[in-house]
């Protein structure tokens, strides 16, 4: 089996370009000829198309990615096979993809969304995203990195770390998390909620908005932004000095930092909805707010990123949910609850650490794609 993986490469810290390299590791850790180049280098994709004359091409991306990953090895004679995530709604590329013998998807719940928006169910299958394991790991609290990075945020070594991840916070939950942070207030002491978003310029206003709303709430003192540039090497131990894991997200396909979060032995505090049915067990390695509001429109404005021309405007025959809001006084009892009962934090972080290696480590993903590959395309 030759497989050549598109993504963005070499990796940035971004969860695409995470998902994409954790496949091309564990295929190469399968002995399987693999190699891997950027989605969006047409010249390196053709040359690799000549030479290594790849079986398949796996293109990791949302519906928009299609020229890339699909459209472009097809010019080529090669079979490709993208592996999607979903951003609320399938706008275009429909005939394309369904012309596909075979659609990867992050979770069930992407494949609903693709279902929802015309793409045919048979031949779509569910390839969760890989966790690095042997990274990723429990740590002890006195380990010198740990306390390092808890001393680089200001928290003390009795605080209670609650840690949020994302390219920004507001997608990921952190406003529902700092009102229930609020509501909480008088009845857990001696915590700090740090924020851990990527700088870059669209996500500065938002910040600015969410930082606003925690001194509106009156916890601002508690509430850290950190917005530094940070590698892939140092997640681990950021994920591993906190305490609690929130991120009850608006829109996730599969929920990557969730999961890395029970691979360090960290009880998560999420969202009954999308990709977290599939990865979190809600009462044992999670616990999971019921959904307070989904967010429904009735048109979209789409343009060139997403092959119409620019202010095309697409009307629904159905509103479509594009977002959801957890409930707040859910996610206060969750907090509450973890906040005030270190064994349990340490029984749920164990049974997510469990329910990880167990699923979603990145040799177990690679081993299923292979499996696919067989069962669907006959590739062997």
């Amino acid at each position: 089996m030759k497989v050549l993986v598109l993504y963005d490469y070499p990796p940035s810290p971004g969860g695409l370009a995470t998902q994409g390299d954790l496949l091309y590791k564990g295929l190469l850790d399968l002995g399987v000829d693999v190699h891997a180049v950027h989605f969006e280098s047409a010249q390196e994709k053709e040359w690799y198309y000549k030479w290594f004359k790849p079986d398949v091409v796996v293109g990791v991306g949302y519906w928009g990615h299609t020229p890339q990953l699909v459209l472009h090895p097809q010019r080529f004679g090669i079979q490709p096979v993208p592996w999607l995530v979903a951003d609320g709604y399938i706008a275009n590329y429909q005939e394309v993809l369904n012309a596909l013998p075979l659609i990867l998807v992050t979770s069930n719940w992407v494949k609903e969304m693709y279902v929802r928006d015309g793409i045919k169910a048979d031949n779509i299958e569910v390839l969760p995203v890989g966790c690095d394991t042997d990274t990723f790991i429990p740590f002890q609290k006195d380990d010198p990195k740990i306390i390092a990075v808890r001393e680089s945020l200001g928290i003390s070594p009795d605080q209670l770390m609650i840690l949020t991840v994302g390219g920004d916070a507001a997608s990921k939950g952190a406003q529902e998390v700092m009102q229930a942070l609020a509501i909480l207030d008088g009845k857990a002491t001696n915590w700090k909620y740090v924020c851990k978003v990527w700088p870059q310029p669209r996500t500065k206003l938002q910040n600015l908005v969410d930082l606003q709303m925690a001194v509106d709430l009156g916890i601002d003192k508690n509430v850290s932004y950190e917005t530094n540039t940070i590698s892939r090497n140092f997640m681990p131990y950021l994920i591993g000095a906190c305490d609690i894991y929130a991120a009850p997200s608006r829109l996730e396909g599969f929920g990557m930092p969730q999961v890395e979060a029970g691979a360090c032995g960290k009880p998560v505090v999420s969202i009954k909805a999308m990709g977290m049915l599939d990865t979190l067990v809600d009462g044992e390695t999670a616990f999971l707010a019921s959904v307070a509001k989904k967010i429904v429109v009735n048109e979209v404005m789409l343009g060139g990123e997403s092959g119409f021309e620019e202010k095309h405007v697409v009307v629904f025959n159905e509103p479509r949910t594009v977002d959801y809001r957890a409930n707040v006084q859910d996610i206060a009892q969750s907090l509450l609850t973890l906040m005030d009962n270190p064994i349990l934090r340490k029984r749920m972080g164990e049974a997510g650490r469990e329910r990880v290696v167990k699923n979603f480590d990145y040799r177990i993903v690679a081993k299923k794609f292979v499996q696919i590959m067989q069962d669907k395309l006959g590739i062997h």
